[in-house]
């Protein structure tokens, strides 16, 4: 009994000491894999990441991921490259990914390509579900931005989609539906069946949010419609600028420092020489 006692003490004692040198282990990759972002070798930093998958399995490098800043991770997952899978992409959960995305804005990256290239990657990979990716995005302080931003090239036809359930893209200035109006819309059936457009791209997105989670839909909608009135107030006021330099640049005016000098009516000034002759 002692002797089993004994043997329970030294193969706990024994555990602890490798769990000990596994999480020192993992906070010295953690530290590497931060460094390595700080200095912009991305490449480097999934590599050790991927290291790590091979030696001690994906469970490891799901704990590395869960103690990663959402920001770090954001780092590596938003360098996708459609050759190759990606590791990190392949084992980030859906909250780790929501916390991503819903920072993503801060590279302030206009053309969104990184943005639609990560979240096609990571939301359609082949043992995903996407509705569960989608809702841990909406359910964050910022999900439905993010998801506009994706959009954000797109807005006429998804705005021609919530209109009529197809895509088409919507007249620039037709009238588009009210929340109330896409509220009570929201649970009709699909025009267009999610076979039909599963091209694991911005149309099939859209389709899931209309049809499975039409409330996110809607308030993704929302802050798209915001985004693009408000851009075309800026492009407004810069218009007006413009036309106003123009005017000021033709106006016929002449500037009196020339006039003072006698520069700018020559043959006025000769007149009345030869007048006074």
């Amino acid at each position: 009994m002692q002797a089993s006692k004994q043997a329970n003490k030294q193969t706990n004692s024994k555990r602890e000491l490798e769990g000990k040198t596994l999480m020192t282990k993992h906070l010295a990759l953690i530290e590497k894999t931060q460094s390595l972002i700080a200095a912009g070798d991305i490449v480097g930093a999934e590599a050790a990441l991927v290291g790590l998958a091979d030696a001690e399995g994906d469970a490891a490098l799901m704990v590395v991921l869960e103690q990663l800043p959402p920001k770090d991770v954001l780092a590596v997952i938003r360098e996708y490259d459609n050759s190759k899978e990606s590791v990190v992409g392949l084992l980030v959960t859906p909250a780790q990914f929501a916390r991503a995305v819903v920072i993503e804005k801060l590279y302030k990256d206009l053309t969104r390509t990184h943005l639609r290239g990560m979240v096609n990657a990571v939301i359609f990979r082949e043992d995903a579900d996407p509705v569960e990716f989608l809702t841990a995005i909406g359910d964050l302080e910022g999900g439905s931005e993010a998801l506009a931003d994706y959009f954000s090239d797109q807005w006429s036809r998804v705005e021609g989609f919530a209109r009529s359930g197809g895509f088409e893209p919507a007249d620039e200035y037709g009238k588009m539906l009210s929340q109330s109006a896409l509220l009570a819309s929201a649970y009709e059936r699909p025009r267009v069946q999610q076979d039909e457009i599963a091209d694991q791209d911005w149309m099939q997105l859209a389709w899931l949010l209309r049809y499975e989670l039409p409330d996110l839909f809607i308030e993704m909608l929302m802050v798209l419609r915001a985004k693009g009135s408000a851009h075309k107030a800026i492009t407004s006021e810069d218009d007006e600028e413009d036309e106003n330099d123009d005017d000021v640049q033709d106006d016929g005016k002449v500037e009196t420092g020339d006039t003072d000098r006698g520069k700018a009516t020559p043959a006025t000034r000769e007149s009345d020489e030869e007048s006074a002759i």
